[in-house]
């Protein structure tokens, strides 16, 4: 086993590092990194130039802003980097919006020493990025397992919805204001849950909804879960799509099918726990097959 010093910019990566029984190895992790809880007490290396709390519209309008300026959304603080020695940086590349990404560690950090960066779009990506992960901490075995083991939970809820013959559809939000539909890894999971996604596309970018399109997709089962907010607020950004005109007319609404879900804990993390979000969604979409007890803490109906 490698004794190779970590620090990771990515909640994902920490949860990975931390499954993989890695966790003594962590001397830094970014400032969304909560997840497990004992890794509280790590020195935090990045920051945030926005303000997390501000109403969606607002989040958005200010991350934009500093695109359009060429400024990074977050602050690599180098000097406590370079203080805690790391042998090996994992961060990301799949959303300039997500996390800190090489171009922004490597520009902060131009003696960087190895950098992991990870770009999962789709579920087979998230199994890599695990093993990747697991090769680089020197528990490559152990990466295997693991991967078996998350896997083996999926195929629990396949052997039951693959025999599902009218799958319900389902609409899943990954932003309120302005409207997103969710993507990426997002769609194949609602499949494999046995629903079939009419918004976002398997393995591609989540993507900006015009409000009549989401509308009309009238879709049976509607799924808030937006990028870092937990249930609390989700529930009151919601009111940006209950006011809205035409919202009581989609067949979910009018079906009492609108859920909200912690999207920050789990659909938005491309790591272990997309297990438990494909359990989510199972027991969201078929409550009369699946009872994995995540109501209430990870997902409520609206």
């Amino acid at each position: 086993m490698s004794n190779k010093r970590i620090v990771s910019l990515l909640p994902s990566c920490t949860e990975i590092v931390c499954g993989l029984g890695c966790a003594g190895q962590l001397v830094g992790r970014s400032h969304e990194c909560d997840f497990p809880p004992e890794i509280q007490s790590i020195p935090v290396c990045t920051s945030a130039r926005i303000d997390s709390n501000a109403s969606s519209a607002e989040i958005d309008h200010n991350i934009k802003s500093l695109l359009q300026r060429a400024l990074s959304i977050y602050e690599v603080n180098a000097p406590l980097i370079e203080k805690l020695r790391p042998d090996l940086i994992l961060t990301q590349d799949q959303c300039e919006v997500c996390a800190v990404s090489t171009a922004d560690l490597r520009k902060a950090l131009p003696n960087a020493p190895e950098i992991l960066s990870l770009s999962p779009r789709r579920m087979i990506d998230v199994w890599k990025s695990i093993q990747d992960i697991a090769d680089a901490a020197g528990v490559g075995d152990k990466g295997r397992e693991w991967i078996s083991q998350l896997k083996n939970r999926v195929v629990d809820v396949i052997l039951k919805t693959c025999m599902i013959k009218k799958r319900p559809t389902v609409a899943c939000i990954e932003w309120i204001d302005p409207l997103m539909s969710a993507g990426n890894w997002v769609p194949e999971m609602v499949d494999l849950a046995g629903g079939r996604d009419v918004l976002g596309v398997s393995g591609e970018h989540s993507a900006w909804l015009d409000w009549e399109k989401f509308v009309r997709a009238d879709a049976d089962v509607i799924v808030l879960m937006p990028c870092g907010f937990d249930l609390d607020r989700t529930r009151r950004e919601s009111k940006f799509l209950t006011d809205r005109p035409g919202w009581r007319g989609i067949r979910a609404v009018k079906t009492s099918h609108v859920y909200i879900t912690d999207g920050n804990h789990y659909f938005n993390r491309p790591g272990p726990r997309v297990v438990e979000s494909i359990e989510i969604l199972a027991e969201i979409l078929h409550p009369k097959l699946f009872s994995f007890s995540h109501d209430s803490r990870a997902w409520s109906r609206l």
